[in-house]
């Protein structure tokens, strides 16, 4: 033991430690651990003896001794948008209720934002075994590898569209019935000719284009045009600009794919002195908390995201525990506020 004058050395490891204590490096290895089979006197002074040295165990080593790392994979793959960011507010508001529900639940967290680059993208991720399983945020345009990883690896459950056949489990909302609701909400208000703002090529996104469409349809209005906005918010402004001359010439309803991309909408036409609602009304989707805090306040379509992370987290645990689960598909819910 140390004098006071000098500090005692460092431990390594668990057979130094064993030597010091005079015990077998098992007996150390279950002192540690707080197991019962070593006999309190002993354990305690092991403890002891580990905290003077400054020793900690390697707690990733013994996971995977036990063939457990307490890490969940969070992926967010950008196959469709490769200039968004993890500063998007949609991925920071899931992300912050994921990384709640599982820290609280003991679990590490491992995010990756990921660009795929080759077909095994995602196999590389699940096959690394760092992971005690993968949480996806996001279909993209990476359908075929997300089905392709789920026929094996089935702690995996992923943000996303829900659709016949579909074998990766989901947590998500009906996109299709939310984008009626904002068709309906838009021609509830009056309006006639109807556009949707944002990107058609991603699942989600095509399915609250079709559900406006539906809405359209249904009213006896012709089919609402779409004007392409990409996800990325460092070019949103610029491309909603391009098309607002088309806009202001012939639409008075704009259903937008994000509440991001309904956000500079209404800027944009602000600037114009366009007056939403009075001449234009603008929905978005998400249900952002930002979505209250716009002037004027911001009608949308909720996903409930904190409601579906918890979701996703419960169904990943259970697969982790070797349930099958299925996929669970939300209902979208109308938030009316003051843009529409």
């Amino acid at each position: 033991m140390a004098d006071g004058s000098n500090p005692p050395a460092r431990i390594r490891n668990i057979a130094e430690l064993a030597k010091i204590a005079g015990v077998s490096a098992g007996t150390v290895s279950r002192a540690l651990a707080g197991k019962s089979l070593v006999n309190k006197e002993t354990r305690e002074r092991i403890q002891a003896i580990a905290r003077e040295h400054g020793f900690r165990p390697n707690q990733m080593a013994r996971r995977l001794r036990v063939q457990e790392t307490k890490v969940i994979g969070v992926v967010v793959p950008l196959g469709h948008e490769q200039r968004q960011h993890l500063s998007d507010p949609f991925f920071m508001a899931i992300l912050g209720h994921l990384a709640d529900a599982l820290t609280e639940s003991g679990y590490d967290i491992m995010l990756s934002r990921v660009i795929p680059n080759a077909d095994d993208w995602l196999e590389r991720i699940v096959e690394s075994g760092m992971l005690d399983g993968v949480l996806v945020i996001g279909q993209s345009n990476q359908i075929e590898a997300l089905e392709r990883v789920a026929d094996y690896y089935k702690p995996m459950v992923v943000w996303g569209s829900l659709h016949p056949g579909q074998r990766h489990c989901t947590v998500g909302i009906n996109n299709r019935a939310g984008g009626r609701l904002a068709g309906e909400c838009l021609i509830g208000a009056g309006r006639k000719r109807l556009a949707f703002l944002g990107e058609t090529d991603v699942p989600e996104l095509r399915d609250r284009y079709l559900g406006l469409c539906d809405a359209a349809k249904a009213a006896g209005l012709p089919a609402p045009e779409q004007f392409h906005v990409h996800l990325a918010s460092d070019t949103m402004a610029e491309e909603i600009a391009g098309h607002i001359d088309r806009i202001r010439a012939g639409i008075d309803g704009i259903a937008c794919g994000s509440d991001l991309i309904a956000m500079h909408a209404v800027r944009a036409l602000a600037d114009l002195a366009i007056a939403v609602p009075g001449d234009i009304s603008v929905t978005g989707f998400d249900d952002l908390p930002l979505a209250e805090q716009t002037v004027p306040r911001l009608t949308t379509i909720s996903q409930n995201i904190a409601e579906g992370a918890k979701q996703m987290v419960g169904l990943l645990f259970g697969r982790i525990a070797g349930t099958e689960t299925g996929s669970v598909e939300m209902a979208p819910q109308l938030i009316l506020r003051d843009t529409a």
